[in-house]
């Protein structure tokens, strides 16, 4: 049914904005900590335990926190745990996903120029990707090469490059980026639910048993804590790429991934060396934009098609294409859409089609039924501005074409 776009296109937003609620306190949550525990101080004043203190203000109060780099010698009455804030973002994220990228797979997530799958083969493959991809990172953690905490973030950054690299050849441009910000996400997650509280139970439990805990669960949970530091602005970077062609649809995307994940590590060093009061690297920021500079240099290439392009309409959207309104809706398309969404857009200060969407053909047309009813049948959202002055009549048009067939293609 009609109604039926409608409702999943409200829930996707509904889950979107869950998730940026959740991604925002997770984030915002690591960030503070980072920085306090960077800024922590060592006195000789004190409690025995205690391994730094920091006089805050905010709020108009002020606060003093210590930290006990294993427990303190008693459990407090109150303790906050955090952790909520990053299941949440997750379960929000894959939701998500699935909402989009599984709900949508023909038109989102596959690209038969890049690989001719299934929907189900393209969903299998993207949840196999986020659980191996966990399992080979917890075990190169828990391997001898895991005790060099910069060897393996070197052999971490060379796996994130393979992915981008993987994802790329398998996946359309968004989807890719969309894996990869996924698959750094699930690891990040996954620390604070395998790693980082297991090892803060631990601590708790061996506290109220009365035992002295073993340091090295804090040890462990520290450099878990390390690596989702240096990996959440690249995570961000990616999920709002989506709405950049520029990024994910030209032919270096994946050195592009590449490099998002060095301007994140250069950013967050930045950071750290001001928290920890160690001056100011402002070498840092002259780096990142050289890298940011070479990233917009390299999305002036454009993606070349893997394959001929085909001009018959997927069974899934040949419903759409042979509805008895579809030539009136194409030739409102053309006169209204086309002069952004084609190859070569002839719209002043449009230089690629936006998202990377066209309608030259009827197939891309038939494919992109349910946005353009949503986006310019059922709302004024395109065109932006109605620039082409595309007339109630033209919406009507395109309502009544998306609205009948579904009702015939549910009928059949």
């Amino acid at each position: 049914m009609y109604e039926f776009a409608i409702a999943w296109e409200w829930l996707a937003f509904a889950v979107r904005w869950l998730h940026v609620i959740t991604a925002i306190a997770w984030i915002g949550s690591s960030f503070y900590f980072i920085a306090l525990d960077l800024g922590l101080v060592k006195r000789d004043h004190l409690p025995a335990g205690a391994s730094g203190e920091e006089w805050q203000v905010h709020g108009g109060g002020f606060y003093h926190i210590q930290k006990y780099l294993v427990a303190p010698a008693t459990m407090p009455e109150h303790l906050t745990w955090f952790k909520w804030e990053s299941y949440a973002t997750w379960l929000s994220g894959f939701a998500m996903l699935c909402l989009v990228y599984y709900g949508g797979a023909d038109l989102f997530l596959i690209d038969r120029h890049v690989l001719d799958i299934s929907a189900i083969t393209a969903i299998a493959i993207s949840l196999a990707s986020l659980a191996i991809g966990w399992i080979f990172y917890d075990q190169l953690c828990k391997s001898p090469l895991g005790k060099n905490t910069w060897t393996l973030m070197g052999i971490l950054y060379v796996a994130l490059v393979l992915m981008a690299w993987g994802y790329t050849q398998v996946f359309t441009g968004r989807a890719a980026f969309l894996h990869l910000g996924a698959f750094t996400a699930t690891i990040m997650s996954a620390n604070v639910f395998f790693i980082i509280m297991p090892n803060q139970r631990v601590v708790v439990a061996d506290l109220i048993a009365g035992r002295t805990p073993d340091p090295k669960y804090g040890v462990i949970a520290k450099q878990r804590s390390l690596h989702n530091n240096y990996l959440t602005l690249p995570v961000i970077f990616f999920m709002l790429s989506n709405h950049y062609p520029l990024a994910f649809a030209t032919a270096y995307n994946w050195v592009i991934a590449a490099l998002v994940f060095l301007m994140g590590v250069t950013i967050r060093h930045w950071f750290n060396t001001t928290h920890a009061r160690k001056g100011r690297p402002t070498w840092t920021w002259l780096v990142t934009l050289l890298l940011f500079i070479v990233i917009m240099w390299l999305s002036t290439e454009p993606k070349m098609l893997t394959g001929a392009a085909s001009a018959e309409v997927s069974p899934a959207f040949r419903q759409f294409a042979a509805n008895a309104h579809f030539p009136a809706v194409k030739d409102a398309v053309s006169t209204r859409c086309s002069m952004c969404h084609s190859a070569e857009p002839v719209y002043e200060g449009v230089n690629r089609p936006p998202k990377g969407v066209m309608f030259e053909t009827d197939a891309e047309i038939a494919a992109h039924a349910r946005e353009i009813y949503l986006q310019a049948g059922r709302s004024h959202a395109m065109p932006p501005g109605n620039v082409t002055d595309m007339t109630n009549d033209e919406r009507k048009l395109l309502t009544a074409w998306f609205e009948s067939s579904v009702s015939e293609g549910r009928t059949e």
